[in-house]
């Protein structure tokens, strides 16, 4: 098939889309939008740190499913952890999560 476009741009495309690890990595990253419950939680830790009864009393969502959720953000290295005493608060580990969700609101125009 003949290519339409010039090599320079298919050389451009071709070093522009990402493989390998940084592609895997990617995919995990965007993966942590798309549960409705891991949004909910992201969206409230944007706002502030809280531990899990309070992410679970705020979001009405049990607090072995909240558990849950942040234990998969912790492995993802997108919330990070501080204790005092026996409670733990969780808040998000950059800024940059929030930004990509303002960004999701910006692009569906609310």
């Amino acid at each position: 098939m003949e290519m339409l476009i010039d090599r320079r741009l298919q050389d451009l495309v071709k070093d522009y889309v990402p493989r390998g690890e940084i592609l895997d990595e990617l995919v995990c990253f965007f993966s942590l939008f798309s549960d409705n419950t891991r949004l909910k939680i992201i969206s409230a830790l944007a706002i502030t740190e809280m531990c899990v009864s309070d992410i679970s009393e705020i979001l009405s969502i049990n607090q072995t499913t909240v558990s849950h959720q942040l234990r998969l953000l912790k492995n993802l290295n997108a919330v990070k952890t501080k204790r005092q005493g026996k409670i733990i608060f969780y808040s998000l580990r950059s800024d940059a999560l929030s930004d990509v969700l303002l960004k999701g609101v910006e692009f569906l125009g609310y």
